[in-house]
């Protein structure tokens, strides 16, 4: 809807790449702030965090330049974040496995470090997709029936109850009604990171945050890929392969639920 946020001396400053920062920025106070609780270190929180934000920033790029191969049109694409190019899924792996990189190099608790992580994730997840809607990336399928095709939000009565027309110049399809799937995912995101903040005091084991995390996200990501308009279904399977990803996340989150469960709790241990 905004793309360009303000120009400083001939600089365009994207609306989508302040987003994305105050996001970075809300995450790291959150991730300082648990890890205390869990009795690691403040600067080996930071650690794990500039690890994980570094390889993620790199993951998401990488992943959707392989997914979208047609947007490498000079050596300036491969680093133009400020486009909205990237993709969460490869993010998430290029940052576990960054995560995981400085988890061996402090020996830290490994399911600690993911449960402080996964609330903070979601929460900076949630205000990127607010960049999203911005900068038009990510955006959803038309919206059949719709009426008022003028740029802006407008409301209807059936599902999804409001939809996004945007303006040319940005990412998406301009002068057509499409679902706000970006919109959608912020508002499930911000969801999903109340539900692992109540849930973070009350955890019975070390994990269960996480597992949530990526039982809940999963799902949600799974549905709405539906409606998203970006990536076209696998021929002959009627799934993206997002939506491949997000199943294999959750059958993933069940089964790490189901055995961190059993493991014996530290006090138990002792």
């Amino acid at each position: 809807m905004f793309p360009e946020l303000i120009e400083v001396f001939g600089l365009k400053i994207s609306t989508y790449g302040v987003l994305v920062a105050i996001g970075l920025i809300f995450a790291y106070f959150l991730a300082i702030r648990l890890s205390r609780s869990q009795g690691i270190p403040e600067e080996k929180a930071e650690s794990v965090f500039i690890y994980a934000a570094v390889f993620g920033i790199v993951g998401s790029r990488i992943a959707f330049l392989i997914e979208h191969p047609e947007e490498i049109k000079s050596l300036i694409d491969f680093v133009a974040l400020w486009k909205g190019g990237v993709s969460f899924l490869g993010g998430l792996a290029g940052g576990i496995l960054g995560a995981l990189i400085a988890v061996k190099r402090h020996s830290l608790p490994l399911w600690k470090v993911a449960d402080v992580a996964a609330p903070s994730l979601a929460l900076a997840h949630s205000i990127g997709r607010l960049g999203c809607t911005a900068a038009g990336c990510c955006y959803g399928r038309p919206v059949p029936n719709a009426e008022d095709v003028s740029v802006g939000i407008h409301f209807m009565k059936d599902f999804p109850f409001f939809y996004i027309v945007f303006p040319s110049g940005a990412v998406a399809p301009h002068g057509i009604p499409l679902y706000p799937t970006q919109l959608l995912e912020a508002g499930g995101n911000f969801l999903i990171f109340l539900i692992l903040l109540f849930l973070f005091k009350r955890k019975r084991f070390d994990g269960e945050v996480f597992s949530l995390y990526m039982l809940l996200y999963g799902a949600e990501r799974f549905t709405l890929e539906f409606y998203r308009g970006v990536t076209p279904p696998i021929p002959g399977l009627g799934l993206t392969w997002n939506q491949v990803a997000t199943l294999m996340m959750v059958v993933l989150a069940v089964a790490l639920f189901l055995i961190l469960k059993k493991q014996p709790s530290p006090a138990e241990e002792h």
